[in-house]
């Protein structure tokens, strides 16, 4: 769900030095960054980039785009510098090559920023376009990073735009209205919560919380824009809202933020259909804690589901190929709403960013039992609602 939006202002320059005061934050891309973005090496010790996503339109808000650094032994923290002028990039993307990185404007006036990263280090903002709806929360980069794609919760409506060579956003090619089926009991319309290529690369499935639905589209690469071919209904009032594959291409998993629920789907790569099964607990106990979203380890055997209210990560054993889900556990996540988690490149460290806390909490992942440990002091970051770790 989305906070108060205000007009959107165009993204300034950037600030160096001094603390960061904004924690936005960006989803883990499994290609590699760019040079000026790889943890050092050679004895020196290694450390690696951290974006921050966060909301500037609440009180206490963040101020744009931040930029910190980790240590990749124990995820400890240090800020380096914010991108300013974004109104709420509560979302960030990064392009396949690693060197651009894209930023919703969760307000009215919807649209996407992209920013370059540059092999010295420096940032430098390439642009937004519109979005054509409001409060988009949520965008991703097609494999092939020719296209970007952007759900507006708001309006309920899911967009295409081209990316030029240079990684800046080209004009909009296609907006797409969830029209079908009507919202679920309580809605007051459809509300897109996610864009996502399926690993099959040939299919995009789009998830809305508003009409209890996941829909599938097919990407013209060559004119950008989608054609719809099926949709998956979840049961009315689940909220559906992120959906996460397992390796294996053939099974996804959705957080449902109104039922307290999580689904095993299972996904045909050929035809792109979604197929939802039962819903199930997300350890937390009775009572609606807004689960947000799932992270399953590269080797598919466990997955980790955030929970708001709760205040708590849920650790799943992922058994029978990726079709089942055993609960183990519920551990604190160490802050208060944790809106967006990611894993580093590495898969050693999970970070959580904990929205109403303002910080960012990081946890070290056993690799034979999947358990949590916490890693480190709660990193200040003021409406911190997204991670990117390279």
């Amino acid at each position: 769900m989305t906070p108060p939006t205000s007009r959107r202002t165009l993204l300034g320059a950037l600030l160096t030095g001094g603390a960061l005061a904004a924690a936005p934050g960006l989803p883990r891309s499994e290609h590699r960054p760019g040079p000026a973005h790889r943890p050092a090496k050679h004895g020196a010790r290694r450390t690696g980039t951290l974006f921050l996503g966060t909301y500037t339109s609440t009180t206490p808000g963040g101020t744009g785009i931040g930029v910190a650094s980790y240590d990749a032994a124990n995820g400890s923290l240090t800020s380096r510098t914010v991108v300013t002028g974004v109104e709420n990039p509560s979302y960030l993307a990064l392009h396949p090559t690693g060197s651009t990185l894209y930023a919703v404007d969760e307000q009215d006036n919807g649209g996407v920023t992209a920013v370059s990263l540059a092999e010295d280090g420096t940032f430098r903002v390439l642009g937004t376009q519109p979005t054509g709806g409001a409060g988009p929360c949520h965008l991703s980069v097609h494999p092939g990073g020719q296209w970007l794609l952007s759900a507006n919760y708001t309006s309920g409506s899911v967009a295409v735009y081209p990316l030029a060579a240079d990684g800046s956003v080209g004009e909009r090619t296609d907006l797409v209205a969830h029209t079908t089926p009507a919202p679920g009991p309580g809605q007051d319309g459809p509300h897109a919560h996610q864009i996502v290529t399926a690993p099959d690369g040939g299919h995009i499935l789009a998830v809305d919380l508003g009409n209890d639905t996941v829909y599938t589209y097919r990407l013209d690469e060559d004119h950008g824009t989608l054609e719809q071919l099926s949709y998956a209904a979840l049961r009315p009032g689940a909220g559906p809202r992120h959906l996460t594959f397992h390796p294996d291409g053939r099974h996804a998993y959705l957080a449902c933020e109104l039922d307290n629920t999580v689904v095993v789907c299972g996904y045909d790569p050929d035809t792109g259909t979604l197929t939802p099964g039962t819903p199930q607990s997300t350890g937390t106990g009775e009572g609606t804690s807004y689960p947000a979203q799932f992270l399953v380890t590269g080797d598919g055997r466990f997955a980790y589901l955030a929970n708001r209210g709760h205040n708590s990560l849920t650790r799943y054993a992922v058994e029978n190929g990726g079709a089942t889900l055993r609960l183990l556990d519920a551990v604190p996540v160490g802050g208060d709403f944790p809106r967006h988690t990611a894993f580093s490149p590495d898969g050693a460290l999970l970070f959580a960013a904990n929205q109403r806390s303002g910080t960012v909490t990081a946890f070290r992942v056993d690799r034979d039992t999947g358990a949590l440990s916490p890693s480190g002091t709660p990193f200040p970051a003021p409406a911190a609602v997204c991670v990117l770790p390279l």
